[in-house]
């Protein structure tokens, strides 16, 4: 069945140029101007993506997305007019799934939204039931419930960052490549990219770091990550 992509974005020439060029790629599209028609869209037609400019007026494209958040984990995939680090590290903390920087190719944007589309189908999540808790220092995860403790205090993860740190607890020994964690953790609902990573790693560490927990994830250079001391030290 072809795939639908939401384009969002208040500038119609644009919309344009992206509706075209998904159309060559098979996709078929919808259009929302604004915040909240791109909100109406998606409770109306279910798209399997979101191309979701951040700047625009009333309702941003990062409210939209905390939103889109609240509600499910519905592929996103930003549109930034500014080349801004923080615009970026930003979007992906709210649980986008990649970003394009304006003025971009259209080939770009299709070839992300294809990779997109391709991990969120790679595999259905696995049949996971009473699955035991992962204590590893002062950390403490409870899979089913979905929630972080450190020393007793819960810390409030995304889904994503929940999984990621799930998946390097459940093996303290093992240094996971980027490519390794977008592995485990790809799925419905999960579409990594090699360069979301470490947002999502940055993000992590500056959760803990707030609760006393500094060393929550190892950086080995060249290699990866893996879970570190989790003793409350620095990291």
């Amino acid at each position: 069945m072809p795939r639908t992509i939401l384009i969002v974005d208040d500038d119609p020439h644009i919309r344009q140029l992206l509706v075209f060029a998904l159309g060559k790629a098979g996709l078929d599209t919808i259009e929302a101007a604004d915040g909240e028609a791109a909100l109406t869209q998606v409770d109306a037609h279910g798209p399997d993506l979101v191309i979701l400019d951040i700047n625009m007026p009333q309702m941003d494209g990062l409210e939209v997305c905390r939103r889109l958040r609240a509600a499910g984990d519905l592929p996103i995939l930003f549109l930034s007019s500014r080349d801004d680090e923080i615009d970026r590290v930003l979007g992906i903390e709210l649980g986008a799934d990649d970003y394009v920087v304006k003025p971009f190719s259209p080939r770009e944007v299709v070839a992300r939204a294809m990779a997109i589309l391709r991990r969120t189908a790679a595999r259905p999540p696995a049949a996971e039931e009473n699955r035991p808790a992962i204590r590893h220092g002062l950390l403490s995860l409870d899979p089913d419930g979905w929630r972080a403790e450190w020393a007793g205090s819960e810390v409030p993860l995304t889904v994503t960052e929940f999984t990621i740190l799930r998946t390097l607890a459940s093996m303290p020994g093992k240094i996971f490549t980027r490519d390794a964690i977008i592995d485990r953790v790809r799925g419905p609902g999960f579409a990594l990219t090699d360069r979301t990573v470490d947002s999502h790693v940055r993000n992590l560490r500056a959760k803990f770091a707030q609760a006393g927990g500094s060393d929550i994830v190892e950086t080995r250079a060249g290699v990866g990550y893996r879970i570190g001391a989790c003793a409350g030290g620095a990291g």
